[in-house]
Order: C-alpha cells, then structure tokens, then sequence
C-alpha cells in the first residue's frame, strides 16, 4: 500500500447473509409488501456486501494515511477501477447533468451498464484509457459576468469521481480543520457557523476578506503535480491526473490545450483545488498564526473565499504583505477589488465611536453580508443578512422564468415557485436573517402578480384577493438553522473549528 513498505492487507471476514424477513422489510420500507419483480434477495445482499468491502478498502487506505502523514501511498489505482466502485459511482452521478463532448447521457450509458463498466474497468487496469476534451458552456454570475465551466464526457466524471472517492480517503487526514470547501461531511454553513463563533469569541477587531483571482484558471500544473506526490507514488494515479489537466479544452469546435488552470465543473478539480491551497494557503497561514501573529488570529476558508480575524493591526497588515508574495509565489494574485482589511468585532463599534468614526463596515462571505449588531441585551451579535447582489440576480432570473410561463395554470406555476422558496429558505433561513426572507417572498409574489396582470388587459388581480390565494401555496419564510454556537457544539465536539 505505501512506499515504506507497509501492509495494510487484512483478511476481513464476509458479512454473512441478512435473514430473509429482515430482508424483505428493508428492501420495502414500512410497507412490508412483497418484493417488486426484479428485486431478488440475492442482488439486494450481493450489492450491501459489495458498499461493504468498498468501505472497508477504502478504511485500511485512511488508516494508512492517518498513521503516517509523511508516507507516499504507491497503490491505489486498483481501488478506482473496482467495477463495484465504478457501479456505485455511476448511481451517485446526477441524471439530468449535460452531456460531455461525445454526447453520451447517464440514461445512454446505463442502458448497456455492465458492459461499459467492464470495458471502462479493463481499460482503467491495461492503460488504455483516454480522457476527452472537456466542453466549454457559460453560465451568468451575479456581477454580470459570465463564469467558464467544463462539461466532461459522463466517463471521464465517471473516473474522476471514483479517483476523487479514493483521494479523499488519504487528504482528509491532511487537511486543516479551518478548509471546509468540497470536502466530504462539511458545508458552507459548517464554514459560516465557525467565523461566526469565532468572530464571537475570540478577540477580533480586524477582518480580512480575501478572494483569489480566477483561482480555477490560474492553478499552475508544475506546482499542482508537486503538491499531489507529496502524499501519491502510485504512477497510474498521477498519469491520468496528468491527462485531466492536458485534456483541453473545446470551445467553438476548437481543442485549445492549457498550461494552467483546472476547468470547474470536472469532479476531481474540487479535489485538487483544496489540495492546492492546502500547501500553498492553508499550512503556511497555520503556521504564520503560531509563529509570527502576536494576539489571536482565526481563519476560514470555503474554495478559494478566505476570511482572516485579528486582534491587532499591526498582524493584519502584515499577514496582507505576506500573503501577497506568498500567492504570487505559486502563480496565484488577490483580487484587489474583493480583498478588503476592514475593523469588525465585538469591540469594533466602540472603537470607532471613540475615534469619531462611523459605523462598522460590513463584509461578504458566502451569500451572506455580515454586520456588527447588538442583541437585546445590549452584547456583540454578529447578524448575517442575505446579499442583496444575489438577491437581484436570483430576482431577475424567477422574473425571466415567470415571463415564460406567463400563461401556464396557476397551479403549475405555484408548485415551481413552492420549490424555488423552499430552496432559498434552505441556505438563507438563518437566525437574524428573517426580514430579508419576508422580503425576497415578498418581491417574488410582486413578480408574479405583474406577470399575470398581462395575461390580459382587463386583468384585475388586486393585492387583496392575490395575497389570501398565494399563502396557501407559497409557505412563509421559518428559521431553520440553529445559532452557530449551537450547531458547532454538535459538529466538532468541543474542538475548535478554526484550527
């Protein structure tokens, strides 16, 4: 398993069979009906047995990993084209995502399933395997502006989410507890809760909210190869890497090779993007916290949005400086319009009156303005509001949609607009943020209402018969996250989530 010479092989004992009633009451839920056509004891055990010995595999690789992080792992490509790893990845993929290059859909491929997953096996274990150019599709940003996203072919998502699957296994006892982008078991409201409590309890009076510059289309390959065989011999592992990164890119029927950048959309580039930041960002500032930083210092960080607390000035300014060379360094610039030190804090407001300033500013992070409040007792609270960039953006999109289908029945509309709130309240029902949910509902109704104010010109829909009729299908905004202190308590168990 690794380059030392370690053996992590273990014989591990067959799961023994399930008894059939426990069978048939787990196969149809509450129910207990008969089993559905097809669905035979024998298949139903066969593919718990197989989860089973993907998840111990991929233990004994963790445990490896854990026991020794200076140990480069030299055989793990035999875990990614395991066909019962391909088969569980092929059911993770999203059904309804775009088809790559060649064209080939998740229903296309799944019609000869076995079949492709074989040949796609033999080919992953003899070398023949090739990765496509990935297709260049635009989608807007809230700025205005178009991101570029990579659309692979649904083999090449395929092999990159079952190499991802098996990476994760050796990086998640690597990476630092303060890195919570696209890592298995961690959100953005994990990252959200953290700087709340620690802008909460520790003693910050100084905010950095950084960004990185078209992080994504700027990784430097050398450097990305370096990082990854810091922890990986396995040739084969780092071969196909290699091939993602030079597959290029097609773009208005040309195949355009990069140098650097990894395309967004693949399911490896997550991966390599922490792996990136994580020797270039991540281990530096922990260690720039422990030796240079005078007073305390936290840090959080979601993909390439990264916010810094401080207790003094002076530590700021120069975790800044150095952060500059340090980017530049590994190719990477701060966005100079979205990187701001700014005075935030429990004790920011007092400051600043002392001092005859104005209020303190408020920063983005997230979807979320962060602003320095007081509660009813007269103490800090940090209130998260919803950014009124996306709301606009989101606004104007639920508008667009609406015009489409201005003249489709009520009924169907108010189902899609019921899925579209309950989506938003899902990340933004966040205590303190109540006002802006009333308000987004709000602005949504409005929308609909001049939308079906021309259906026709003797429309009268009035705000008094409209409201009563959208309650019952629109649902009310409710807080459905609980106060970041509460939350963390249960997810770390004590421990700090911003070390």
């Amino acid at each position: 398993m690794n380059e030392r010479g370690k053996s992590d092989r273990r014989v591990v004992p067959e799961k023994s069979p399930n008894k059939g009633r426990e069978r048939s009451r787990s196969a149809e839920g509450v129910e207990e009906r008969r089993l559905a056509k097809g669905n035979s004891l024998g298949r139903s055990s066969h593919r718990t047995q197989c989860r089973t010995r993907l998840k111990q595999a991929l233990q004994r690789v963790r445990e490896v990993a854990e026991g020794d992080q200076e140990v480069r792992l030299t055989t793990l490509w035999h875990h990614v084209y395991d066909i019962d790893r391909l088969r569980e990845t092929y059911f993770r993929l999203k059904r309804d995502s775009a088809a790559g290059v060649d064209g080939v859909t998740w229903q296309q491929y799944g019609r000869d399933l076995e079949g492709n997953l074989e040949d796609l096996s033999a080919r992953l274990s003899r070398g023949g395997y090739r990765a496509k150019p990935v297709r260049r599709v635009y989608i807007p940003k809230p700025d205005g502006r178009q991101r570029p996203l990579g659309v692979p072919t649904l083999e090449d998502k395929l092999v990159q989410a079952a190499t991802t699957e098996v990476l994760n296994a050796v990086y998640e006892a690597d990476f630092v507890g303060f890195s919570y982008g696209f890592r298995p078991g961690r959100s953005a409201h994990d990252a959200l809760n953290a700087l709340a409590v620690g802008i909460g309890e520790k003693r910050v009076r100084w905010v950095l909210d950084a960004d990185i510059r078209g992080f994504f289309d700027t990784i430097d390959h050398a450097w990305l190869m370096k990082f990854v065989e810091h922890r990986i011999a396995d040739q084969r592992v780092l071969r196909h890497i290699r091939k993602w990164l030079n597959a290029g890119v097609l773009e208005d029927g040309e195949v355009k090779r990069q140098e650097v950048g990894t395309p967004q959309g693949g399911s490896v580039s997550p991966l390599l993007a922490n792996i990136y930041l994580h020797y270039a960002l991540d281990l530096w500032g922990h260690q720039w916290r422990n030796r240079q930083a005078n007073g305390d210092m936290i840090l959080v960080r979601y993909a390439d949005d990264f916010v810094v607390g401080f207790e003094h000035r002076r530590d700021a300014e120069r975790f800044l400086e150095d952060l500059r060379d340090r980017m530049r360094k590994f190719g990477l610039e701060l966005h100079p319009e979205k990187t701001r030190l700014i005075e935030f804090g429990r004790f920011a407001a007092k400051d600043r009156k002392d001092r005859g300033d104005g209020p303190p500013e408020s920063f983005d992070f997230l979807g979320f303005t962060h602003v320095c409040a007081r509660s009813r007792k007269g103490g800090f609270q940090l209130i998260r509001r919803t950014m009124k960039k996306r709301m606009r953006a989101k606004l104007a999109g639920i508008k667009m949609i609406l015009r489409e289908r201005m003249h489709a029945p009520m009924r169907r509309v108010g189902r899609w607009l019921r899925k579209v709130l309950q989506g938003h309240y899902e990340y933004y029902a966040v205590p303190g943020n109540h006002s802006s949910l009333e308000q987004f509902r709000y602005w949504v109704l409005k929308c609909w209402r001049q939308v079906l104010r021309r259906r026709s010109q003797r429309s009268r829909i009035i705000w008094e018969r409209f409201g009563p009729l959208v309650d019952r299908m629109l649902p009310r905004p409710r807080i459905r996250h609980p106060w970041p202190s509460r939350a963390l308590l249960v997810s770390t168990r004590g421990r700090s989530p911003v070390r």
